[in-house]
């Protein structure tokens, strides 16, 4: 059975957060997921670097 996580990533008076996933490709071409944790204003960054 899956399981399913329940995150809170905004906290009151605080930075809103928000989980981001990138499909990224290795030198020997195999297909990844990179996940982060980052503030919200910076999400265009992540996506694309």
């Amino acid at each position: 059975m899956a399981k399913k996580v329940v995150a809170t990533l905004k906290k009151a008076g605080g930075v809103s957060y928000t989980k981001a996933f990138k499909l990224t490709k290795s030198p020997k071409g195999a297909y990844a997921f990179e996940e982060k944790i980052i503030i919200k204003d910076d999400v265009n960054n992540f996506f694309n670097s």
